[in-house]
């Protein structure tokens, strides 16, 4: 039997866990670890809580969580409780899955005054996950500068948009729910460098932002291009652009919010006395090849919180080749080394879906077949790693386990919702003990 670690149990490495049974059957063990008690990545703490149909995915994994060959090690830290060279030494293959869950730091001045978090921070605050649910953000304020055109950046000002009513049936936290309860956010200004043609932002996220209940989308008509050249996008992008094009024409409301699409407009400065009081944004202009440059003219937005959403990066792990200016792991096409791969966001950056991460997971498990085949290494695998946990005092966290927290959080959940998730990881190992 082969011996296969996969350090991350999001969809990347469950995507992988299934390819790996796909091509060697029940001749293959696969240790799924990660440094939480609780699996799924992304989907259980990046995904907006409001899209739980997005979420559902988790069921196929939950498949193959429960396949006799398939442990999750959940509670252990990959360069704390083992290393990756103590790991080779145990597994055929090493396959790092393991996300790219830090977030790209803002660059300009005032960057790092109190009020500023990144989105991974601020998406980790509001879904519960024990790295950020003492965030706290900054909800007493008029203002908000969200930084980014993608559909994180959606996502986190529809978050600041929605009454709590609207949050009925999501499994938001509950300390997120009261707290922008509490909110005073009117204005919520979504900053992007370019243009309405180049966003990253796909048409059911930008169509929501029109159905909210207290707040409005509002588009400048001299922000849009002419109206003939949307019929060189791709249709879904046309139909993105469409939305953007009715939030410009729609007669004004009288809703207590407003998300405005500020575009053309690059952060240069952050400012304020010991606290965000304000984004300085310069003016810009498309060149030909549709890089944005500054044309001089500043503007300041009055904001007491700037979420910014410019993307992410893998952390690196000791031992392991690292591309530093990508965020990524050093590789050939998932291969960092003898033994050692990596897959999704950690081999590819921060780009695609969730989906996008299953060819990567099928590409790799058919190099470590070719590689290895399917005779006895003689390796110790899973029982090796047990020993080795055992004497450094882990405590490892099973799948079994993890369906005792599961049920519950699903047992402590507020009316309407399917989850109520535990913030800490104490928690979480108290609702094993029971």
């Amino acid at each position: 039997m082969r011996h296969v670690a996969i350090i991350g149990s999001g969809p990347a490495g469950f995507y992988t866990a299934e390819a790996l049974q796909k091509h060697y059957g029940e001749d293959v063990a696969i240790d799924l670890i990660d440094r939480l008690p609780v699996p799924y990545g992304l989907i259980r703490s990046g995904v907006a809580p409001d899209h739980q149909s997005i979420k559902a995915v988790y069921r196929r994994y939950e498949k193959v969580g429960l396949s006799p060959n398939v442990r999750f090690v959940g509670n252990v830290t990959v360069g704390g409780d083992v290393s990756i060279a103590e790991l080779q030494a145990l597994y055929d293959a090493v396959i790092l899955a393991t996300g790219a869950p830090d977030d790209r730091l803002l660059a300009i001045p005032g960057s790092d005054l109190p009020g500023v978090v990144g989105s991974a921070a601020f998406v980790g605050w509001y879904n519960g996950h024990p790295d950020f649910a003492a965030l706290a953000p900054r909800l007493d304020t008029p203002g908000a500068a969200v930084i980014g055109n993608g559909n994180v950046a959606l996502d986190v000002a529809r978050i600041l948009s929605k009454t709590t009513g609207e949050f009925a049936g999501s499994d938001i936290s509950d300390h997120a729910l009261n707290s922008l309860a509490r909110s005073d956010i009117r204005d919520i200004h979504i900053l992007g460098r370019r243009g309405p043609h180049q966003i990253a932002m796909t048409p059911k996220e930008l169509g929501e932002l029109g159905h909210l209940g207290e707040a409005a989308p509002h588009v400048r008509p001299e922000d849009l291009p002419p109206l003939e050249d949307d019929a060189l996008l791709e249709p879904g992008m046309r139909k993105s652009v469409t939305h953007l094009r009715d939030f410009a024409a729609a007669a004004p409301t009288a809703k207590r919010k407003a998300i405005h699409f500020d575009f053309f407009a690059m952060p240069v400065a952050i400012e304020g006395d010991d606290k965000v009081e304000r984004v300085i944004v310069e003016r810009t202009t498309l060149t030909e090849d549709l890089r944005s440059v500054g044309t001089g003219e500043t503007h300041a937005i009055p904001c007491g919180l700037v979420v910014t959403c410019i993307g992410y990066q893998t952390p690196p792990i000791e031992g392991v080749p690292f591309e530093h200016g990508r965020g990524r792991f050093a590789n050939a096409e998932g291969v960092i080394g003898e033994g050692l791969y990596c897959v999704g966001w950690a081999r590819r950056g921060p780009t695609g879906t969730i989906g996008t991460n299953r060819p990567d997971g099928f590409e790799v498990a058919e190099k470590i077949f070719a590689t290895f085949g399917t005779a006895n290494s003689g390796k110790g695998g899973p029982g090796a790693l047990d020993g080795l946990l055992a004497a450094r005092g882990a405590r490892p966290v099973t799948f079994q386990d993890w369906q005792k927290i599961e049920a519950a959080e699903v047992d402590r959940a507020r009316a309407g919702s399917p989850r109520e998730k535990f913030t800490s990881i104490p928690e979480m190992l108290a609702a094993i003990a029971g």
